[in-house]
């Protein structure tokens, strides 16, 4: 299994676990997913990664119960799709990220979209640059939406498919 952790910054020698920026609501017994933690994302879900950090976007796959009917309204032909505000288009054409591979020593899976967290200090094998994130997205089976607004996709979370919403407090409207 590998692990990735995303970041802006190419100069991280070791990860140090930190609280989230933002706090969620989490259920009872889950309050530390706010704590002092590395995160970490496996290969299969690293595309949620693939934008500049703040950029809001909704990344949708089918599931083992999708229904047809949800995949042709929602995905039509594509695998996986990621939804972006055209705004941030250009930021995305030319942001340049960092992919830290990270040892799976220590992670613990938190069995949602491919997230894993480390309680203690990680150091990263290796880092490479990500220099043209459509590309990769593309790579990854991804299919790029670009879309005025984010907020007409609200309803995905009412289908059969998996939705991830990621900085959505920088969409429009949201």
């Amino acid at each position: 299994m590998r692990l990735f952790h995303f970041s802006e910054d190419p100069g991280i020698a070791r990860f140090e676990p930190r609280p989230v920026r933002a706090p969620s609501a989490r259920p009872p017994g889950r309050e530390w997913l706010n704590g002092p933690l590395v995160w970490a994302i496996d290969e299969p879900h690293q595309s949620m990664y693939l934008f500049p950090r703040d950029c809001p976007r909704i990344l949708i796959w089918p599931l083992a119960t999708t229904s047809a009917e949800d995949r042709a309204a929602w995905l039509g032909e594509a695998g996986r799709a990621a939804y972006v505000e055209a705004r941030w288009l250009a930021a995305l054409n030319t942001a340049r990220i960092y992919r830290y591979d990270l040892p799976g020593d220590g992670f613990e899976s938190l069995d949602d979209a491919g997230m894993w967290v480390s309680r203690t200090a990680v150091t990263p094998l290796a880092v490479n640059e990500v220099a043209d994130l459509p590309a990769a997205l593309a790579a990854c089976g991804v299919a790029l939406k670009v879309v005025d607004s984010l907020t007409p996709l609200r309803g995905v979370w009412d289908s059969s498919l998996h939705a991830s919403g990621i900085r959505l407090r920088n969409a429009v409207g949201w």
